[in-house]
């Protein structure tokens, strides 16, 4: 269960559209890149955010909290959104999100920003510290979880198939990955860069449960989520298949997104998609 300051909640469809609002104005603003990587994790987060993190606001360093990581440090703008959104901090500090002198930076900061659990976007480091943060809270014998939120590219690092040998060995069933696999990265598409497939039986031969959903389906993020562990004993990985710009026609499936941001009409017409649902 959530726990939250913030006592106009809304569901996770809703907030996955204001998080949509969020990352294209913020990104806007600043000048600054990876509104495609936001738009694409946005219901990820949305579900995480409204259904599953057990977190206070009010209290960031609650000891019993789950630990978020948004491992693909890159799509700061939404991870700050969500924050945002739960009451971690003011929604109009979003607006000063990615320029000079502020705390929000253009990948994600723990240093004056409450709710991060650890500075991100240096690729493959998100799942091997999650992977130490399931490790004690095991040993402590806690029940809290950790998510960790990784990219499809960041799978390229080898820092990130040595924490997954880790967790299964330790029997990390507190500890659930969440792939955004929308399929591009940075210049090109994941398959024309470095192949990842078979995703799921990789995973699934490195001792993990794995759960391969639609990204978007916000029913089926919820199902996936619930009554963790999946398997006692083995830490879960959760498939979320998505696309590049979700929710703007123009930016869907565009590598050209992952380094622009919009302006001008295609801001306009970026957010009446976007607030319109078409």
């Amino acid at each position: 269960m959530t726990i939250s300051r913030r006592e106009a909640s809304v569901g996770a469809p809703e907030l996955a559209r204001r998080l949509r609002l969020h990352s294209i104005r913020m990104t806007s603003r600043a000048g600054s890149s990876h509104v495609g990587s936001c738009l694409s994790v946005a219901d990820v987060i949305a579900v995480l955010f409204a259904d599953v993190l057990r977190f206070d606001s009010s209290q960031p360093d609650w000891p019993d909290r789950d630990r978020f990581v948004m491992s693909k440090g890159h799509a700061a703008a939404v991870a700050y959104a969500a924050l945002a959104e739960a009451g971690f901090l003011p929604l109009e500090q979003l607006e000063s999100y990615g320029l000079n002198g502020s705390s929000l930076f253009g990948h994600i900061t723990r240093a004056g920003v409450a709710g991060v659990e650890l500075s991100t976007g240096s690729l493959g480091h998100g799942l091997p510290v999650g992977g130490g943060m399931a490790l004690a809270g095991k040993r402590r014998g806690k029940r809290w979880r950790v998510f960790v939120v990784m990219s499809d590219g960041e799978l390229d690092e080898g820092s990130n198939w040595e924490a997954i040998l880790f967790a299964a060995h330790h029997e990390l069933d507190n500890l659930v990955a969440v792939i955004d696999y929308n399929g591009i990265q940075s210049l090109d598409t994941v398959e024309r860069t470095l192949g990842l497939e078979p995703i799921a039986d990789k995973f699934a031969a490195f001792g993990w449960s794995v759960l391969d959903v639609d990204g978007h389906d916000v029913g089926a993020l919820q199902s996936s989520f619930k009554n963790l562990p999946k398997e006692p004993g083995k830490p879960t990985v959760v498939i979320a298949r998505t696309v590049k710009g979700k929710g703007v026609s123009f930016m869907e499936n565009k590598v050209l997104w992952h380094y622009r941001s919009a302006s001008g009409e295609e801001l306009e017409n970026a957010i009446a998609e976007v607030e319109s649902g078409a």
